[in-house]
Protein backbone atom coordinates (compact mmCIF):
# COMPACT_ATOMS: atom_id res chain seq x y z
CA UNK A 1 0.00 0.00 0.00
CA UNK A 2 1.47 3.18 -0.95
CA UNK A 3 1.32 6.05 2.17
CA UNK A 4 -0.15 9.65 0.73
CA UNK A 5 1.51 10.98 3.63
CA UNK A 6 5.22 11.65 2.85
CA UNK A 7 7.86 11.17 5.73
CA UNK A 8 10.28 13.57 5.42
CA UNK A 9 14.07 12.13 5.69
CA UNK A 10 17.58 13.58 5.62
CA UNK A 11 19.65 12.73 2.82
CA UNK A 12 22.84 13.08 4.88
CA UNK A 13 21.39 10.06 6.77
CA UNK A 14 22.11 7.52 4.09
CA UNK A 15 25.57 7.11 4.34
CA UNK A 16 25.26 6.06 8.43
CA UNK A 17 22.37 4.03 7.42
CA UNK A 18 24.29 2.17 5.20
CA UNK A 19 27.36 1.65 7.57
CA UNK A 20 25.04 0.96 10.12
CA UNK A 21 23.20 -2.15 8.03
CA UNK A 22 27.02 -3.27 7.36
CA UNK A 23 27.82 -3.05 11.51
CA UNK A 24 24.49 -4.18 12.76
CA UNK A 25 24.06 -5.32 16.18
CA UNK A 26 23.95 -9.45 17.02
CA UNK A 27 20.26 -8.72 18.01
CA UNK A 28 19.54 -6.82 15.07
CA UNK A 29 21.05 -9.62 12.72
CA UNK A 30 18.96 -12.06 14.68
CA UNK A 31 15.69 -10.39 14.28
CA UNK A 32 16.26 -9.58 10.67
CA UNK A 33 16.79 -13.25 9.90
CA UNK A 34 13.27 -13.78 11.18
CA UNK A 35 11.83 -10.71 9.07
CA UNK A 36 13.91 -10.26 5.75
CA UNK A 37 12.32 -11.46 2.65
CA UNK A 38 8.28 -10.73 3.56
CA UNK A 39 8.50 -14.02 6.11
CA UNK A 40 5.14 -12.11 7.91
CA UNK A 41 3.67 -11.23 4.76
CA UNK A 42 5.35 -7.62 4.93
CA UNK A 43 8.42 -5.93 3.63
CA UNK A 44 10.61 -4.56 5.96
CA UNK A 45 13.80 -2.09 5.25
CA UNK A 46 17.07 -2.56 8.23
CA UNK A 47 18.46 1.16 9.45
CA UNK A 48 15.79 3.57 7.34
CA UNK A 49 16.20 7.10 7.80
CA UNK A 50 12.79 8.57 9.00
CA UNK A 51 13.09 12.68 9.81
CA UNK A 52 15.67 13.22 11.43
CA UNK A 53 16.73 9.52 13.00
CA UNK A 54 17.59 6.30 11.47
CA UNK A 55 15.54 3.50 12.75
CA UNK A 56 16.53 -0.41 13.16
CA UNK A 57 13.73 -1.50 10.90
CA UNK A 58 10.42 -0.10 8.89
CA UNK A 59 7.94 -1.12 7.05
CA UNK A 60 6.17 1.19 4.78
CA UNK A 61 3.13 -0.47 3.52
CA UNK A 62 2.30 -0.67 7.42
CA UNK A 63 3.81 1.93 9.05
CA UNK A 64 5.65 0.34 11.30
CA UNK A 65 8.87 0.38 12.78
CA UNK A 66 10.35 -1.69 15.12
CA UNK A 67 13.64 -0.51 17.59
CA UNK A 68 15.99 -2.90 19.25
CA UNK A 69 17.18 -1.12 22.37
CA UNK A 70 20.61 -2.03 23.63
CA UNK A 71 22.39 -0.74 26.64
CA UNK A 72 23.17 2.99 25.68
CA UNK A 73 19.46 3.46 25.09
CA UNK A 74 18.84 3.30 28.93
CA UNK A 75 20.79 6.45 29.12
CA UNK A 76 19.08 8.35 26.85
CA UNK A 77 15.58 7.78 27.70
CA UNK A 78 14.66 11.59 27.57
CA UNK A 79 16.18 11.42 23.73
CA UNK A 80 13.96 8.16 22.86
CA UNK A 81 10.75 9.27 24.03
CA UNK A 82 10.86 12.53 22.18
CA UNK A 83 12.16 10.68 19.13
CA UNK A 84 9.44 7.92 19.31
CA UNK A 85 7.26 10.89 19.52
CA UNK A 86 8.21 12.71 16.26
CA UNK A 87 8.32 9.01 14.44
CA UNK A 88 4.82 8.50 15.72
CA UNK A 89 3.50 11.98 15.09
CA UNK A 90 3.89 10.71 11.38
CA UNK A 91 1.17 7.82 11.86
CA UNK A 92 4.12 5.36 12.21
CA UNK A 93 3.67 2.76 14.82
CA UNK A 94 6.28 2.22 16.64
CA UNK A 95 7.22 -1.44 18.87
CA UNK A 96 10.10 -1.68 21.01
CA UNK A 97 12.43 -4.67 22.04
CA UNK A 98 15.25 -4.98 24.41
CA UNK A 99 18.19 -6.23 23.17
CA UNK A 100 18.44 -9.40 25.42
CA UNK A 101 14.50 -9.87 24.70
CA UNK A 102 15.76 -10.83 21.08
CA UNK A 103 18.85 -12.51 21.78
CA UNK A 104 16.80 -15.11 24.37
CA UNK A 105 13.10 -14.65 23.75
CA UNK A 106 12.93 -14.59 19.59
CA UNK A 107 9.75 -16.61 19.34
CA UNK A 108 7.71 -14.48 21.94
CA UNK A 109 9.19 -11.23 19.92
CA UNK A 110 7.75 -13.02 16.60
CA UNK A 111 4.81 -13.11 18.18
CA UNK A 112 4.22 -9.68 19.24
CA UNK A 113 5.12 -8.30 16.10
CA UNK A 114 3.02 -10.87 14.40
CA UNK A 115 -0.20 -9.79 16.49
CA UNK A 116 0.91 -6.40 15.81
CA UNK A 117 1.07 -7.00 11.94
CA UNK A 118 -2.64 -8.11 11.99
CA UNK A 119 -3.83 -4.92 13.87
CA UNK A 120 -2.26 -2.95 11.50
CA UNK A 121 -3.21 -4.62 8.00
CA UNK A 122 -6.87 -4.58 9.72
CA UNK A 123 -6.49 -0.65 9.59
CA UNK A 124 -4.49 -0.59 6.53
CA UNK A 125 -5.64 -3.57 3.98
CA UNK A 126 -2.67 -4.57 1.65
CA UNK A 127 -2.76 -3.47 -2.12
CA UNK A 128 -3.40 -7.19 -3.08
CA UNK A 129 -1.43 -5.90 -6.37
CA UNK A 130 1.36 -5.56 -3.97
CA UNK A 131 1.19 -8.83 -2.05
CA UNK A 132 1.67 -11.17 -5.31
CA UNK A 133 5.13 -9.45 -5.40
Amino acid sequence: MKSKNIIPYNPKLKNLARKLRKNSTFAEVLLWMNIKGRVLGCEFHRQVPLDEYIVDFFCHELKLVIEIDGYTHNYNYENEQLRQMRIESYGIRVLRFNDEDVKKHMNNVMRIIQAEIEVLEKKHPPDPLQRGN
